[in-house]
């Protein structure tokens, strides 16, 4: 429906000097995410030990699982004298003397990136003892999708060996930041259905995803090994999920020419889903869909006219990260919702909405509402929402107030019904 619009006439931009409530998470927070998505990993944040604290927490109280996470512990002392290869060399050696990971994901703060030390230097040094992929996320810039996304490309640029084979049937799924353990897990089984070899990186969906392990460990418990990823060089598809991403797909395919990429912006609802299978059919040539996937298709459908009462004549607010919310608002606006959307930083997704959108934070959100039924927000939208007395429905990064949220999918055919039930039912009981 909201296709056929005028996209210029929805562009607005920010003129705010400073957010205030903010809405944006930080790049080294992303980078975390992306390592938990390796097993046997251990994120090491070269930064003050708060910075590391205060993402622990976060990202514990999110999951409800304990999450694996070491710091280099700059202090003030440190920061001058150091040029911070004792920092990360004494880091190593403390982490080593307890566990021995696969690898070390080592990113900077503001902090140390302000100092400018020489990460790369530090880690070609400690090359012989451990394993290490370096990252450059500093905190004063970008946010969560893009220290995600600048992890995976280092990890394809660091880690993976080269090579001239290939293999057809070979998948390296890159998903976004967004993607819940569960959906990454749904991605996988979906394209296996389909006879394909599917490894994702980063792989959430045995990590993150909430299950019961054996006991608490001190490394990630789980996701794709760095031996799987050395060896991801053959793959003969590579499928990027999420705008935030796409440079990851692209760095692949121009270090192994031989692979295609496939890149979706999206994968909520009955367009985007359309898109998905039609081009992953087209690569294999094949014909016919499984059984399986039209009669979801079919579900989705009737979802769509049973919800259409409901959110025909919805207004909702969207506020997360760039490719969560233009996922979901093209959802909505298939419905027949009335959608405003803010995003937690700059994206080149800005250009492809087809509603009022624009770069802000809670305050912004604050304003808006008054005039809206619904707020889709992480955890600290809900004080907004209360307040104003409005539907509220939680999404992104953090949300304390709820579990299960690592199983929550809402992506593909069977995904999106669940969504826009979801929708349809808070709204209507609201």
């Amino acid at each position: 429906m909201g296709a056929t619009m005028n996209i210029k006439a929805f562009k607005t931009a920010t003129v705010k000097p400073l957010h205030v409530n903010p809405l944006k998470l930080s790049q080294p927070m992303g980078a975390t995410l992306a390592f938990l998505g390796i097993k046997n990993c251990m994120p090491l944040m070269h930064g003050a030990q708060g910075c590391a604290s205060f993402t622990k927490v976060l990202f514990t109280r999110h999951f409800n699982d304990p999450i694996a996470i070491q710091t280099t512990a700059v202090n003030d002392i440190t920061a001058v004298i150091d040029g911070g290869e004792r920092g990360i060399s004494e880091a190593i050696e403390n982490i080593t003397k307890k566990v021995t990971p696969d690898l070390v994901g080592l990113f900077t703060t503001g902090m140390t990136e302000t100092k400018g030390d020489d990460i790369k230097g530090a880690s070609l040094l400690l090359q012989e003892k451990q394993k290490i992929v370096y990252v450059h996320t500093p905190d004063f810039e970008g946010g969560l999708e893009s220290g995600w996304s600048l992890s995976v490309q280092n990890i394809i640029s660091q880690l993976i060996a080269p090579t001239s084979n290939m293999r057809k049937d070979k998948v390296l799924l890159i998903p976004n930041v967004n993607l819940s353990p569960i959906e990454v897990e749904k991605l996988k089984e979906t394209l296996e259905i389909m006879d394909f070899n599917v490894f994702a990186l980063p792989d959430l969906s045995d990590s993150l995803d909430g299950h019961l392990g054996v006991k608490q460990g001190a490394l990630s418990s789980g996701g794709i090994s760095v031996a799987e990823i050395e060896k991801l060089g053959d793959a003969g598809l590579v499928l990027s999920i999420g705008r935030s991403v796409q440079k990851c797909g692209e760095l692949f395919h121009e270090k192994f020419p031989q692979s295609t990429h496939l890149h979706f912006d999206s994968l909520i609802g009955l367009e985007a889903s359309d898109d998905f299978y039609a081009k992953i059919l087209a690569y294999t040539h094949e014909m016919s869909v499984p059984s399986v996937v039209k009669r979801w298709r079919a579900r989705l459908q009737d979802v769509l006219l049973d919800t259409h009462f409901t959110l025909g004549k919805a207004k909702i607010v969207i506020a997360d990260e760039p490719d969560s919310v233009y996922g979901i608002a093209k959802a909505l606006q298939e419905v027949g919702a009335s959608v405003e959307a803010f995003i937690a930083q700059r994206s080149s997704i800005q250009e492809s909405f087809t509603c009022h959108v624009s770069v802000g934070d809670f305050e912004d959100v604050e304003k808006a509402l008054p005039k809206y039924d619904m707020l889709m927000a992480n955890y600290h939208g809900e004080r907004i929402a209360h307040q104003h007395h409005k539907a509220l429905l939680i999404r992104g990064f953090p949300n304390y107030e709820q579990v299960g949220v690592g199983l929550r999918h809402n992506i593909l055919y069977e995904g999106s019904c669940n969504f826009l039930c979801e929708v349809a039912n808070l709204l209507g009981h609201h």
